[in-house]
This record gives structure tokens, sequence and C-alpha cells, in this order.
């Protein structure tokens, strides 16, 4: 079994963050381990505050891990300022892991500032580098480039961009573009279309969290960068396709779908 690190925040109602990746690293068969950057207070109507996780505590984490466990695959999430964006680059650098996912989170569903605008700069010069895969969606490519994204072709511009700052591939989310869910996939010569069919609902807390993560493990149980992204897509097409509502507002994708059905606890 893999180990793979999630590097992100907190989720008090458990769709998003830390425990969204940890729910994706055990879907996918690899052991997950994780290093908190911040503790936030959210359910499913928004999120309402944030505390963040010193960058001598999350620099703590990172080595505790590193001095003990081999790690197969690293995914950043939620990094909100600027000295956390320097710890967790300063360790990465060091411990040089193989596989790096890094999902840009800025920006909360319901409008909370999950990045420090300040921090912005940080993120592009010390975290994008780094990244193996990044996972932005179009508001997060669209606040990194500056490129204005409202279909295909803009898509692929702001990708060419992100990686000219350094990332190897670059995996834009198309969640956000009217009629189906297309995404693409730019390794830095050709460009790789991934159509996808958007389902009529409200649940889905926590994707951008569960793809990047799905990426990663992937990424650690073999597969090639391409096959990874496709897999991943595949496994938040069917978690969205079957998420359900826990609360008032806006509820969870269901990462264990596939293994609830294997194991017969769910009759369609």
């Amino acid at each position: 079994m893999k180990n793979v690190l999630t590097i992100a925040g907190s989720d008090s109602c458990g769709g998003a963050g830390i425990q969204a990746d940890i729910k994706t690293f055990c879907a996918h068969g690899t052991y997950a381990m994780s290093v908190i950057t911040a503790v936030t207070v959210q359910n499913t109507m928004g999120v309402f505050g944030c505390q963040d996780i010193s960058p001598e505590i999350i620099s703590g984490q990172i080595d505790a891990i590193f001095t003990d466990i081999d790690v197969s695959a690293v995914k950043v999430g939620m990094v909100s300022q600027i000295g956390t964006i320097n710890a967790i680059a300063d360790k990465l650098e060091q411990y040089s892991p193989k596989n790096i996912v890094i999902d840009p989170v800025m920006i909360s569903k319901s409008g909370f500032d999950l990045l420090k605008p300040e921090a912005k700069n940080a993120l592009i010069k010390r975290l994008i580098p780094l990244a193996k895969v990044l996972t932005p969606n179009l508001p997060e490519a669209e606040a990194i480039t500056g490129i204005k994204i409202e279909n295909i072709s803009q898509m692929e511009e702001a990708a060419v961009k992100i990686h000219s700052m350094g990332a190897e591939y670059v995996f834009v989310k198309g969640g956000h573009l009217e009629n189906d869910a297309t995404d693409i996939l730019f390794d830095g010569s050709k460009v790789i279309t991934l159509p996808g069919k958007r389902f009529n609902t409200k649940n889905t807390h926590g994707t951008g969290c569960t793809i990047s993560s799905a990426i990663a493990a992937n990424l650690a149980n073999g597969l090639s960068v391409e096959n990874a992204v496709k897999n991943a897509k595949d496994y938040i097409s069917t978690a969205i396709e079957h998420s359900f509502s826990i609360g008032k507002g806006v509820g969870p994708t269901n990462h264990f779908y596939m293994l609830y059905k294997k194991a017969g606890m769910i009759n369609e």
C-alpha cells in the first residue's frame, strides 16, 4: 500500500479539505496521512471563520512524516498565508517527493477568501514551480493568469501561461462553464480535452479537493499523469452523480459510492 500525504485545511463538516482528501486516498487503496494548515469554521451553508496553524507547526508536521515514512505522493490544498506557503515550499524542496499535486484553493463556494490576497504571488512563485500537476478551477486560473475564461480556447490559453510559471502539467477544470463539464490537461506540448457530463445536483462540496486527491493517489499507485487525471475525473463524476444532502446547503460528494456498491450496501 502506498502512503499519500495531504497538506491542507480542515473542514468541520467533512465534505472538503483534509477530510475529503483522506476519504479519497482511502477509496483508492492508499494510506492517508495529513498535515493540517488551518482549521476552518464551516458547514454546508458556508465558511464562517478560519484559524491558521503556525508555520513552525506546519514545518514540524512535515518533518515528522518525511523523517519516518516513505511518501509516494503529496497533495497540497488550502494554504492561506505567505508564512504557510513558504514553510511548505521549503520542506517540499528539502524532501523532494516525486509526485506533488497542488490544488490552488483560493475562494470557497460561499465567497470566503481561503487564500489571503497578498499571498497569491507567493503561491505563484513558490508552489506552482513544485507542481507535477496543478489543478485550478476557472476562477483560480483567472486569478493566477489574469485571463478571463469563458470558453475552451481561453482555458487552453490559461493552461499554457500557468505551465510557463513552472508547473509540469496543468489540469484546468471547466465546471464553471455552461453546458457540459469539460476539462483540459496540458503537458507543455499538447492539450488533452476531457469532456464530462454535468449532473443536476447542488451537492458539489469538496469536488476540487477530491479530484486533486484522486490524482495524487493514482500517481502514487503508478499511473501516468494522463491516466491518473482521467481516472480521477471518472471517480469524481461518480461521486457527484451519487452525492447527497446532509444539511441545509451544499452537500458532499459520495467518496465511497463504488466501495459501498461492491459491498452490497447499495441497492439500485
